[in-house]
């Protein structure tokens, strides 16, 4: 139940305001341990799934179409991972969801790893996706309540640049692994991580702004005053109720939400699936060169890094309207090159650049854009439309490779970014350091 008694709004409003305040506490370490440690996970796995589907065909215990279901149920996954969390999490409250989604992930993770054929690791797949969708949702929304207003960006950015670095450190291990003990044994030490994480996360507390939202102050209070163990900072609020000056309405709100996420997904995807295939296309053949297209991922914990350092200081749209007109020039000078040297140098500004804007808008704007009530919905719907674009893009990208040149592909990219650019600067909310509701 909602807070719409008078005679508790001034209360509510209070409590919304000393958490505005607060400084960096004991409690939100350890949130930002188990949420970063987590979507460390969630990353893991993305890459286990494809060393896993590669490994399974090589040996003849799946087939082409197996493995293309095996790809698919993953992305169908996700989708309803996002979206069921973000009831969930409105619902019936954050640490709910919080839990579920772990219990799902690293269970039938764990199961896959006993799967008799392939088809019962398909099921497993798309449940434990569900999870792993789930986890991209909550957990930046987790981070998003606990973190005092004046940096909470710099938090959430901070786990996005932890969750970024799952990815090449699952490929050393996936290397070391597999072909000494087989791909079962990765899904059974990313099971029992999980289980390990998921028992460590039994007593995290609600969210003290979902439980204001629903009326219950007293237990709100509670954890407002573990917030408070190291004071205050000297942010002052200003006196009107923010949510009705930060926020748009809900639809514009998604648009916005739906626009930035999709398209930061779009560019970072289509650029890092494709680009070898696009390149070897025009003579250029990366594809086997390790130390090359490690330089160029090597602009992923840099830009994690600069978008953590730069959404406090210069606020969200200063941020994000840059680096994705910036990802539009890159793109379309990417297409022009016709060296290593130069693919390589472009490709590392444009990694950086699709890195700052997974740091700043995945992490911590797509949250801000909407009010308590229904920010997980938001977040979710968002987050799972994004999800459908990333499904059709591999079917378009091939498409246009027979209807039209390579260079239209990038052009592509960058009119997608500028698109949202010029989305995100004319109706994006500006969320920096303001209560956010």
């Amino acid at each position: 139940m909602k807070v719409t008694s008078m005679q508790e709004m001034p209360r509510a409003i209070d409590l919304q305001r000393r958490i505005d305040s607060t400084r960096e506490s004991p409690l939100l370490y350890k949130i930002f341990a188990l949420v970063a440690g987590g979507m460390f996970l969630d990353a893991a796995d993305v890459y286990m799934a494809s060393a896993v589907a590669g490994t399974v065909l090589k040996s003849g215990w799946s087939t082409i179409t197996q493995n293309s279901y095996f790809l698919s149920s993953g992305f169908l996954g996700l989708f309803l991972g996002s979206i069921i969390a973000g009831f969930i999490g409105d619902l019936k409250g954050r640490r709910v969801a919080y839990q579920i989604n772990l219990l799902l992930f690293g269970g039938f993770t764990f199961i896959g790893a006993f799967a008799p054929n392939m088809w019962f690791l398909i099921f497993c797949r798309l449940m434990s996706s569900i999870g792993l969708g789930s986890e991209i949702v909550t957990g930046y929304s987790m981070i998003n309540e606990f973190a005092p207003i004046h940096n909470r960006g710099k938090w959430c950015a901070g786990v996005s640049l932890v969750a970024n670095t799952g990815a090449p450190v699952t490929m050393l291990i996936c290397t070391a692994v597999i072909p000494r003990f087989g791909w079962r044994t990765m899904f059974i030490g990313i099971g029992i991580v999980a289980a390990i994480l998921w028992y460590l996360r039994r007593d995290i507390p609600e969210s003290s702004r979902w439980l204001i939202n629903h009326g219950k102050t007293e237990q709100a209070e509670k954890i407002i005053e573990q917030l408070e163990v190291n004071g205050q900072s000297n942010y002052t609020p200003a006196k009107t109720k923010k949510r009705e000056i930060v926020h748009h309405s809900f639809g514009i709100s998604l648009f916005v939400a739906t626009v930035a996420v999709s398209a930061t997904i779009i560019c970072q995807y289509t650029f890092t699936s494709w680009v070898p295939t696009l390149l070897l296309k025009r003579g250029i053949n990366i594809s086997g060169s390790l130390g090359l297209s490690t330089m160029m991922m090597l602009g992923a914990p840099v830009g994690c890094a600069v978008g953590a350092f730069l959404i406090d200081r210069i606020g969200r749209k200063k941020t994000i309207v840059p680096a994705f007109l910036f990802t539009a020039v890159f793109g379309m000078l990417y297409a022009r090159q016709n060296s290593v040297s130069g693919v390589v140098a472009v490709g590392f500004l444009l990694t950086v650049c699709f890195y700052i804007l997974m740091a700043s808008v995945v992490a911590v704007y797509v949250a801000e854009l909407f009010p308590t009530a229904f920010r997980f919905r938001g977040s979710g719907i968002a987050n799972g439309i994004a999800k459908l674009f990333t499904v059709a893009m591999p079917i378009i990208v091939a498409w246009m490779l027979k209807v039209t040149s390579v260079n239209m592909i990038f052009w592509t990219i960058s009119a997608i970014a500028l698109f949202a650019g010029i989305v995100v600067w004319t109706m994006g909310d500006e969320t920096n350091q303001k209560d956010i509701g």
